[in-house]
């Protein structure tokens, strides 16, 4: 008989491999879901993410949430920082979850030997320790009190609409189809935002002798 994944299990299949910043995602994800009795919600669509980093903890809140880009109940603000804000699409109710400073205690040798790792610098014995390291870590964040990790307060935000379907249109430029409202125009032409910062206008009224 085939038991059923705990989340936990779903979370680290999902990722790959079990890391501190999995943990950190997934606990966050727990508190968030825990504080807006999310369990009530009317659909999938009833809660909305919003992600500060785009490291791997993202991917946890989205297995334990169900919040997705394709949904469009998933938001990711680029600012560098470990904070998770899940809410109640229809009233902006909801609770920011934000590390506490320090929690991770990376050093500069720690940031060389991951900047190692990233850049295939090891050999399969330093990977191999890199990983039970990691995976040690991951271990202990997850016994570690939640009031120990996070900051947690109340808070009322705008949500995001629900995801809407638009037309396609040409771009004049590569070909290829880009959502209308994305669409730019250049001298008249329908170009994709790729192709217009492409673009360079032509110097005029200039001339060198």
């Amino acid at each position: 008989m085939c038991m059923e994944k705990t989340p936990w299990e779903r979370v680290v299949e999902f990722h790959g491999h079990m890391c501190p910043g999995l943990t950190i995602g997934f606990r966050a994800a727990e508190v968030g879901l825990r504080a807006l009795g999310a369990e009530n919600l009317p659909d999938d669509e009833g809660l909305v993410a919003i992600v500060e980093t785009d490291a791997c903890g993202v991917d946890a809140v989205q297995v334990l949430t169900g919040c997705t880009f394709g949904k469009g109940n998933l938001v990711f603000l680029d600012r560098g920082k470990q904070v998770f804000t899940f809410a109640r699409r229809q009233t902006g109710e909801g609770v920011r979850v934000a590390l506490k400073y320090g929690v991770l205690n990376q050093d500069e040798d720690q940031l060389r030997t991951m900047q190692r790792m990233v850049q295939g610098q090891m050999d399969p014995v330093e990977r191999e320790e890199f990983f039970r390291a990691h995976r040690q870590k991951a271990e202990h964040l997850r016994q570690v009190p939640e009031e120990e990790l996070f900051s947690v307060r109340r808070v009322n935000i705008q949500t995001p609409p629900r995801a809407r379907v638009f037309l396609t249109v040409k771009c004049t430029e590569c070909g290829e189809g880009v959502m209308e409202p994305r669409a730019r125009l250049r001298e008249g032409r329908v170009v994709c935002s790729a192709c217009a910062q492409e673009y360079r206008a032509p110097v005029t009224g200039f001339s060198s002798s």
